[in-house]
């Protein structure tokens, strides 16, 4: 019997402020890497929830989206691991960090870096989609929230 191929979902929220991209610096088994505030989405959560969860653990800051960025997909193939991501991107904004909230684990530090210092750092970003999620926001691309829908059958 053939086995189902299945990515992994993931989140991410993308915010502007100011010409500089909020990102990430987080321990990954790569090393320190740069992301977007992103992780993987969690049964019961609808998408748009999961990239608000998500910023908030990594970012310490509430995100508040107005644009599906994009929906990408990625393969990575590490130490052995084939991993296949399918990522709905978000962008929108965030308040200032919440007092005495303690970063996920694993994240170093939040970063704002401008386009061009995304792209610069490349080399050490933990995906592509990284700089592919900057550059499309840069480039305009905007989509409307209602444009993922989740069914209450997925909700817990």
């Amino acid at each position: 019997m053939r086995q189902v191929w299945k990515p992994s979902v993931t989140v991410a929220a993308i915010v502007e402020r100011d010409g500089r991209f909020l990102l990430v610096e987080e321990h990954t088994p790569d090393g320190l890497r740069l992301n977007n505030p992103a992780g993987h989405l969690e049964p019961g959560e609808s998408p748009l929830d999961g990239a608000v969860r998500e910023a908030l653990e990594e970012t310490a800051r509430v995100f508040t989206p107005d644009a599906l960025l994009g929906v990408y997909l990625a393969r990575t193939q590490r130490g052995g691991e084939d991993n296949t991501y399918l990522r709905l991107a978000f962008r929108g904004s965030v308040g200032e960090p919440i007092a005495g909230r303690e970063l996920d684990s694993g994240i170093v530090r939040c970063l704002w870096l401008s386009a061009d210092e995304v792209l610069a750092s490349r080399a050490r970003h933990r995906s592509p989609l990284v700089w592919q999620c900057v550059a499309d926001h840069v480039a305009g691309r905007r989509l409307p929230l209602d444009a993922v829908y989740t069914d209450a059958s997925a909700r817990s």
